[in-house]
């Protein structure tokens, strides 16, 4: 049986989950909620670099990533934070979905998989 780890673990969750090789993240959010999207994006993606660091990969080794924004007109904002922090020989397939976020103030939220 292959080992199964867990990074910042609560008892809600865990911010990532390390198994056979590929490293699932949980959906993460922007702190700074009165941010634009464009701010909020950025924020998210340096969390999530941090978390693929904790789980031993980096954005070269994205897999897939969802990307959830609270309003589809707000996504040119957050497709050129998104353009900025991505690998660009290394873009992982996405898809982005318009839908109600945890809080009225949060604009989007991104979940990734990568190969660890």
């Amino acid at each position: 049986m292959s080992s199964i780890t867990r990074h910042q673990t609560s008892s809600r969750m865990s911010r990532a989950v390390v198994h056979n090789g590929v490293a699932y993240l949980a959906g993460t959010t922007a702190d700074k909620r009165d941010a634009p999207m464009k701010g909020q994006t950025e924020e998210v993606l340096k969390k999530i670099d941090e978390l693929l660091k904790l789980a031993g990969t980096d954005k070269s080794r994205l897999l897939s990533a969802v990307v959830y924004v609270s309003d589809m007109r707000l996504k040119p904002e957050m497709d050129e934070a998104w353009l900025a922090w991505v690998d660009p020989q290394n873009p992982p397939a996405r898809a982005t979905v318009e839908t109600r976020l945890g809080s009225a103030d949060t604009l989007v939220e991104i979940m990734v998989t990568a190969a660890a």
